[in-house]
């Protein structure tokens, strides 16, 4: 059953181009630690990954011009390399969650 969009993007609603919402406190806490660090402006755990362009080369998001989205690096424990969860920042100040690289994403309410 698809989602529907509400006026206050309240819990099982869509954001204005139907990807779903997702508060924050209900993401792993190693997102809210990331978004501090989004807030902050760094220092993040993987230079010149994290900050950089996301290409949106899937087309899973809204699609921008070139540069508009930026990729983080959500820690995952137990792993020795970046894994697949990231938060990617719009330059309109939204906040996206995905767990599997890309394939699927939320918008972070927080």
């Amino acid at each position: 059953m698809e989602s529907t969009p509400t006026e206050d993007g309240a819990e099982g609603g869509a954001d204005e181009d139907g990807i779903p919402y997702v508060d924050l406190a209900d993401l792993p806490p190693e997102a809210a630690d990331t978004v501090g660090l989004i807030d902050a402006g760094g220092p993040f755990p993987y230079p010149g990954k994290d900050g950089s362009t996301f290409g949106n080369f899937e087309g899973v998001l809204p699609d921008r011009e070139r540069g508009y989205y930026a990729e983080y690096t959500v820690e995952t424990p137990g792993l020795d390399h970046r894994g697949a969860r990231r938060i990617i920042a719009g330059d309109g100040g939204e906040l996206y969650w995905t767990e599997d690289h890309y394939e699927s994403f939320e918008r972070i309410r927080r």
